[in-house]
């Protein structure tokens, strides 16, 4: 009986022994416990080959958790940020190896992707041209201006009612004015015309043209045969009354003036453009003018001038362009919103807030595809609004990132990615 119970006590040992060999040997090639919790996933990291499956799988070490806002505070255990509500990321001892030796790149998943608020864009060849954006006013044309003048000598007879502001019409009559020397020279003109002498007339009618009568008198007078001494003086064309100095019964001697008339068919819009943008404005650029008092409409003009002298005050450039004023609506003084577009160009762009410019290189984030993102050095060119040129570094219809960027830079400064980053190959991108 006693070598029985002797003979148990050997088997359980020896089941228990066995077991405990069975569980180290699990363990050591890394057999899963279907009783134990599943492993948590890595936030961030470089992007890792796939593992060979004869290979063994291997736990990474971590060194120590940080938050990507502020990566020089170390954290000894994971958890919530005590500087941004989001989850610390861990550090590990050994970065899993790029799986493109040429481009090394970082991973990040699908949660963190949208808990740092990461925004791609595509990188897309567009037609781009600097557009100066700029205020301006309006002034009438000096280049439509008519001056009236007197003739001869004489005395007004009457004034006809308008002042200086009117708008007034081609042919509207503004003064009369009697001239004493032409009553005279008419009855003159009359009594050889009754001679039939050819070369008395033509003498006659010649002093009339150097006395000032007009042609039309002239004309008058010979259909009619009555001496008038007074002419009505009319405004050769339409515009704008600017000046008005005739009154009656006043004194005027030959080259007066009497009234000063600016057309309306055309206004100039004087612009103010930053002293910035002074090379890209010149004369024959398209102009394209708003006005607050003339809601929905735009009028579209040109540079005629950029003027000689600047304004000191403001730091600005003035740069004339004319407007075609159909209807007359364009008033002196009127309010623009202007906008000069210089000519364009295809090129390559990103949005400008996808570059991150350090002083000594340019960089963006391409996204590869499940969830990797790899730095490259671009070469950039002039910015048009929003978009930035990239002359070399990427490719049409790459996505790169347009937020959140800085976040997966501070990751990569800390795997050393950007030590293994090549510069920009040299010459425009294709």
């Amino acid at each position: 009986m006693h070598a029985y119970k002797q003979n148990l006590m050997i088997g359980a040992l020896l089941l228990v022994l066995g077991g405990a060999a069975g569980w180290s040997l699990a363990r050591h090639f890394g057999i899963p416990d279907s009783g134990g919790a599943a492993g948590g996933s890595t936030a961030m990291a470089t992007s890792a080959a796939p593992i060979p499956a004869s290979a063994p799988a291997t736990e990474r070490k971590v060194l120590y958790w940080y938050d990507p806002m502020q990566p020089a505070q170390k954290f000894d255990k994971p958890g919530k940020s005590p500087f941004m509500d989001m989850e610390l990321l861990p550090k590990y001892a050994d970065p899993v190896a790029v799986d493109r030796a040429d481009a090394p790149a970082l991973t990040l998943s699908t949660q963190n992707q949208q808990s740092l608020g990461l925004r791609l864009a595509t990188a897309q060849t567009r037609d781009v041209g600097r557009r100066v954006e700029a205020v301006g006013s309006v002034q009438l044309s000096e280049r439509d201006v008519t001056i009236v003048q007197a003739r001869t000598d004489g005395y007004v007879d009457r004034a006809y009612p308008h002042a200086p502001g009117d708008v007034i019409a081609a042919g509207t009559p503004l003064v009369d004015v009697f001239n004493p020397d032409w009553s005279a020279a008419q009855q003159e003109y009359l009594a050889v015309k009754a001679t039939n002498d050819a070369a008395l007339i033509r003498a006659a009618r010649q002093r009339l043209v150097l006395l000032g009568m007009p042609s039309g008198s002239i004309e008058r007078l010979d259909h009619s045969g009555q001496v008038s001494a007074v002419e009505t003086i009319a405004a050769p064309g339409g515009g704008v009354l600017t000046e008005l100095a005739v009154r009656r019964g006043m004194r005027v001697a030959a080259g007066t003036t009497l009234a000063r008339i600016n057309g309306l068919g055309t206004v100039w819009l004087e612009v103010a453009v930053p002293e910035s943008e002074a090379s890209s404005v010149s004369p024959g650029q398209s102009v394209q003018a708003s006005f607050p008092a003339l809601p929905g409409e735009t009028f579209n003009g040109k540079v005629t001038a950029v003027l000689p002298e600047g304004n000191r005050d403001t730091r600005t450039l003035r740069v004339r362009v004319e407007l075609p004023n159909p209807g007359q609506r364009l008033r002196a003084g009127l309010f623009a919103q202007v906008s000069l577009q210089s000519g364009s160009r295809k090129a390559l762009t990103v949005p400008a807030e996808a570059v991150i410019r350090t002083g000594k290189r340019s960089l963006v984030y391409v996204a590869d595809g499940n969830g990797h993102f790899r730095p490259s050095a671009v070469e950039i060119g002039e910015q048009f609004g929003d978009l930035l040129v990239i002359h070399s570094g990427i490719a049409e219809g790459q996505q790169v990132v347009a937020s959140g960027q800085f976040l997966l830079d501070s990751e990569a400064s800390l795997q050393g990615v950007l030590t293994r980053l090549a510069p920009p190959a040299s010459g425009a991108q294709p």
